[in-house]
């Protein structure tokens, strides 16, 4: 599981949006999001670039944790 901070997520449609650009990339992907806490944990096959890439991509600034 590959943990990343998203602080400039703040509503449902963010939720949508990040869970939509990671399973554009990884259909298989699980996405888990913690507004509360600002985390998006990612079980997926994709390198953790590849997943702050498709983050980036939908407009949102992912530090990696851990």
């Amino acid at each position: 599981m590959i943990e990343f901070d998203v602080q400039d997520m703040s509503c449902a449609h963010c939720v949508t949006a990040i869970t939509k650009a990671v399973q554009a990339r990884d259909p298989q992907a699980v996405v888990q999001i913690d507004l509360a806490t600002k985390r998006v944990r990612i079980e997926s096959a994709l390198p953790r670039e590849t997943l702050a890439q498709a983050l980036d991509e939908a407009g949102y600034t992912a530090s990696l944790v851990g």
